[in-house]
């Protein structure tokens, strides 16, 4: 029979994962390597325990830090100066402090690196995107430690709210605009990161647009933009240099800070935007009303997601569970990049 956890210690862990309670607690406290093999195992044995560790367990009780952190892959680009304001508006209006951190998952496998955000500084998270790994959630949330999600969603049986904004049917929009309205039938994908949702969701959108007018699907027409714009400057600048590339007519950024990679490219080579390639982005960012031409993209919401994530995140600080499943609606904003003029 499994223990209640209000009886269950770091010994009884320890003894029933077959390790020393010092492995167990190097474990806890992320302060010296715990091979993955064994990490696994204690983390089993914890969640057959529900043993709640009695530091993380004082600290969810008296959260005297007053601070949230928030988790991010990068600051690099526009994209996060609204979700960050979102964000700290609500935290400020709380009375509590934000934290924010960069974080590269796979430095914090098996190397005894700290990770710079958790119930040591914390009294809950944030978490962007894939900053963690799933197992480095589910391993947080086995804790206790409260976390809401951003623009990404748990695994399988992991109980945590997230947010995000709605992409298939925006990317879908904005690709059949390309199509029906511009005549457009080669249009490059500027992927975003690898494994990230919304790129895989606004790829999804992509497909599902030429599969609705009959046009093949072309890997050739796919490139990696990461959602930066150097990334993407790069990747389609080396495209442009091969003799025999593919022919293209219009190019989806995948996001705005790529968009301006992509107008660097084709300027240098003497396209111009929109008479011989039409450009799309996603996000609305600031900047995009201020190219030249004006970007064609589609409008998310980021502000609002940063709030609706930090409200949620003390929705559980103050002991209720907000919606697991926050999705924000986003709308298609034409611009002349495409070949419109505004309207």
């Amino acid at each position: 029979m499994t223990k209640r956890s209000s009886s269950v210690t770091i010994r009884d862990v320890a003894r029933q994962a077959g390790v020393s309670v010092a492995t167990v607690s190097r474990y806890l406290n992320q302060n010296a390597p715990v091979s993955e093999p064994l990490s696994e195992r204690i983390q089993q044995v914890m969640e057959e325990l529900a043993y709640v560790p009695e530091a993380t367990a004082r600290q969810l009780a008296l959260r005297k830090k007053h601070t949230i952190g928030l988790l991010l892959t990068n600051l690099h680009n526009d994209f996060f100066a609204p979700l960050l304001a979102g964000i700290e508006g609500v935290v400020s209006e709380k009375g509590y402090n934000l934290l924010v951190a960069t974080c590269r998952p796979h430095l914090y496998s098996d190397n005894g690196v700290q990770f710079p955000l958790g119930s040591h500084n914390t009294d809950g998270m944030l978490v962007f995107a894939d900053s963690l790994t799933d197992e480095q959630i589910a391993r947080f949330h086995a804790r206790r430690l409260p976390m809401v999600l951003i623009h990404k969603t748990p695994a399988p049986g992991v109980q945590i709210p997230f947010v995000t904004v709605e992409n298939k049917a925006a990317s879908r929009k904005l690709v059949d605009h390309l199509i029906t309205v511009h005549g457009c039938g080669r249009i490059i994908l500027m992927r975003g990161p690898e494994h990230q949702e919304d790129s895989y969701w606004r790829e999804i959108g992509y497909r599902a647009a030429l599969d609705d007018h009959g046009i093949p699907f072309d890997e050739s027409l796919i490139l990696r933009g990461a959602f930066e714009r150097e990334v993407a400057y790069n990747t389609l600048k080396t495209f442009l240099q091969e003799p025999n590339h593919p022919p293209f007519d219009a190019v989806f950024a995948g996001d705005d800070d790529a968009a301006i990679g992509i107008y660097d490219a084709l300027r240098e080579v003497g396209l111009r935007v929109p008479e011989d390639v039409r450009v799309v982005g996603f996000d609305d960012s600031r900047m995009a009303p201020f190219l030249t031409p004006p970007l064609t993209t589609v409008r998310a919401p980021t502000e609002q997601v940063g709030r609706s994530a930090a409200h949620h995140l003390f929705q559980l600080l103050e002991g209720s569970l907000p919606e697991l499943a926050t999705v924000h609606a986003t709308e298609m904003i034409i611009r002349q990049s495409c070949g419109c003029q505004d309207v």
